[in-house]
């Protein structure tokens, strides 16, 4: 088996646990996307996040032959690391937290994609709509930030995001459910118009950078 037929993540593992430097290559172009966008989307900077995927990585260097494949996936593994480096970096820099993500030439072209007409009406309500979303998830309380990220954003089941944050199943569906009437009760302090189609797909498609 070449590394080219090679899908699985915990194939890459093993064989860069062996010493294999193109395997790990492999595995971080696979990845670090949604690590990237994981802890931007927690932190709301981007050179956190840069510094939270390099960190991730290097842990997997050194620990990697901790992962139990027996207990998930080896992406719900990856996104714990994760996790840990945004606590710290979110404790250590709290003074200094960044509650506006900067545009990047990704979400303009997501601007493109949902914008049909060039009304500048249509684009200003988009816009706004984006940023409010953006600014009520960042400012979410930690535990429901990361239900949302995870399970909205990212799509992770409950049993996943559980194993992600340690946490029973039931606790996933609480602070998710909690955090999903915060957001709308926070957009619906900013929208103009019936806030009820804002909703979790809405958010989710917000928030796609891939």
């Amino acid at each position: 088996m070449t590394k080219a037929t090679l899908t699985s993540d915990e194939d890459l593992l093993h064989l860069m646990l062996q010493g294999d430097e193109e395997a790990f290559v492999t595995l971080f172009r696979k990845r670090q996307g949604a690590i990237y966008r994981f802890a931007l989307q927690m932190t709301g900077s981007e050179a956190t996040a840069e510094d939270v995927v390099q960190e991730v990585f290097m842990a997997l260097l050194h620990s990697g032959s901790r992962f139990d494949p027996q207990k998930g996936a080896l992406l719900s593994f990856l996104y714990g690391i994760a996790r840990n480096q945004v606590m710290r970096r979110l404790e250590r820099d709290r003074p200094f937290v960044q509650y506006a993500l900067p545009e990047t030439e990704d979400d303009r072209m997501l601007e493109g994609s949902l914008i049909e007409t060039r009304d500048p009406l249509l684009d200003l309500s988009k816009n706004e709509l984006i940023d409010g979303v953006r600014q009520a998830v960042l400012g979410l309380p930690q535990h429901y930030r990361e239900a949302v990220v995870l399970c909205d954003l990212h799509e992770m089941s409950y049993a996943e995001s559980a194993q992600v944050l340690g946490c029973a199943v039931g606790t996933i569906r609480s602070r998710l459910h909690r955090a999903r009437g915060m957001l709308l009760e926070r957009l619906r302090s900013r929208a103009d118009s019936e806030s009820s189609s804002i909703n979790a797909p809405v958010v989710r498609s917000i928030y796609e950078l891939s």
